[in-house]
């Protein structure tokens, strides 16, 4: 019998249009937002990022995750405006309230995250890159910032919590209140961009971020005690400390019982060259 389907109140009508892109090679686990030009998210693309980060964090072959934008002019110009104006607050409520789980889900998962940012990375796409581990910027291809205060509003999909982690509170606020953006180079400066990359193409910037990711799959790294690492730091980082170091002895307990330690170790007692598996 067919089921009649009451559409959500305030809610954009649901699309079948593949708006997050998920590939697994060589180790990495790339997630591509696809919604060109701008790359702009809804809640429909967030619903898609998230089912995206959930596949990479539960797929053994995957190693380290990237997320990128599609094409060559944006990372992400963040939430869709549009799709903004034509909701209700309340649907705008648990659009934050989601997305703030989605990027959590991200900055909690065990293993790297890098943001490739191929583009201009503003406003809510700042955010997403934010909740990476890593970030790096492509030179003369892009401004970053969060301009939100322009529109009346806060950055409001984590931007005000990790940017002052980031940069500091004076600076955070500086930044946000005053709603410039600014250049890769200058990003890198204050903390916020790791890496900043020279390259032609699209094609090229890419690739030196995958040689750049490749660094931590095995057999070049134990993969696992690259992922604690992470989350001794993205959650111990937020405890008192006492709770930090119990959570880091846990983790370390885990690597010691790893077949990765067991090779790391053996590997220099007889000083040879160590080839993880990522197990």
């Amino acid at each position: 019998m067919a089921t009649s389907v009451t559409p959500r109140p305030g809610a954009p009508a649901p699309t079948d249009q593949v708006l997050v892109d998920y590939d697994v090679t060589d180790g990495l686990a790339i997630i591509t937002l696809n919604d060109p030009p701008a790359n702009t998210y809804t809640y429909e693309m967030m619903r898609q990022l998230d089912q995206a980060i959930l596949d990479a964090r539960m797929a053994d072959e995957a190693h380290v995750i990237i997320l990128r934008g599609q094409g060559d002019k944006f990372f992400s110009a963040g939430a869709n405006i549009g799709m903004l104006n034509s909701v209700t607050p309340k649907f705008k409520y648990y659009f934050c309230l989601h997305a703030n789980e989605t990027l959590n889900r991200l900055e909690q998962t065990p293993k790297l995250t890098i943001a490739a940012l191929n583009g201009h990375c503003v406003g809510g796409g700042l955010e997403y890159a934010m909740a990476c581990d890593i970030r790096i910027g492509w030179k003369g291809h892009g401004k970053t910032g969060l301009p939100e205060v322009t529109l009346g509003v806060l950055p409001g999909t984590g931007g005000t919590q990790r940017l002052c982690r980031i940069v500091g509170k004076s600076k955070a606020i500086e930044l946000m209140t005053e709603g410039r953006n600014f250049d890769y180079e200058e990003a890198k400066s204050i903390g916020i961009v790791n890496y900043v990359y020279d390259a032609e193409t699209v094609e090229h910037f890419m690739q030196q971020v995958y040689d750049y990711a490749s660094q931590f799959c095995p057999p070049n790294k134990a993969s696992m005690a690259v992922g604690h690492i992470k989350r001794a730091v993205q959650s111990g980082g937020e405890v008192p400390l006492e709770y930090g170091l119990a959570l880091e002895r846990e983790l370390q307990a885990k690597l010691f019982s790893s077949g990765d330690a067991k090779i790391g170790l053996t590997a220099y007692v007889e000083k040879k060259k160590a080839e993880f598996t990522g197990k």
